[in-house]
């Protein structure tokens, strides 16, 4: 089982990095976020991973940031119906603090904008995670929520003014957290967009 790799980041596709370690590459899946986040190419970095094999395919490496995202990873896949690929695309869509706090607090909206995430999904997958989620260090509170939503009608926002849901949803992602109240955010999605 491998469970971290460092090393340099040689090559970058739309959904896995090369990452050459000890002489050998690596792929390893990332999730958007996780994706848009990373050095530029070169750089040396530190994964968290996941090996995937499934009947007659090949093994899949996922890779995650942080110690948390790996986590959550592995609690999406227990959940039928949920493969890592999906699980994936969940972690893609909002900060890890948010993704808990919408589970936790029983809100499908956000599980949803996941692609292969439908309604019934993501109510399945609230009932088999809700209290069972481990925040650990991760600080949750009404404010995480407001945030969550309020994120969420932006992205509908971008979508309505011209830009792709990916756009949106990666536009969103790089809004600073402590820019509160759904006007500034507005504004500073609208720069980050331009830019």
């Amino acid at each position: 089982m491998i469970y971290s790799l460092y090393g340099k980041l040689v090559g970058r596709k739309e959904n896995y990095i090369i990452l050459e370690a000890g002489g050998i590459g690596f792929k390893v899946f990332l999730s958007l976020r996780a994706a848009q986040s990373l050095p530029q190419l070169g750089s040396n970095i530190k994964l968290f991973c996941s090996l995937y094999n499934r009947e007659n395919e090949p093994f899949e490496l996922f890779g995650f940031l942080t110690e948390q995202e790996l986590y959550l990873f592995d609690k999406l896949n227990t959940v039928s119906g949920i493969g890592p690929k999906t699980a994936l695309a969940i972690l893609g869509v909002a900060p890890i603090e948010q993704l808990i706090a919408a589970i936790n607090a029983g809100k499908t909206e956000l599980l949803t904008k996941a692609s292969g995430i439908g309604k019934k999904t993501a109510e399945r997958l609230v009932v088999d995670l809700k209290g069972k989620l481990e925040t650990g260090s991760l600080e949750f509170t009404a404010q995480t929520l407001g945030l969550m939503e309020s994120d969420l009608e932006l992205e509908d926002t971008l979508v309505s003014l011209g830009y792709t849901k990916q756009q949106a949803k990666a536009t969103v992602a790089k809004i600073d957290p402590k820019i509160t109240g759904f006007k500034e955010r507005l504004k500073e999605a609208l720069k980050k967009a331009k830019s």
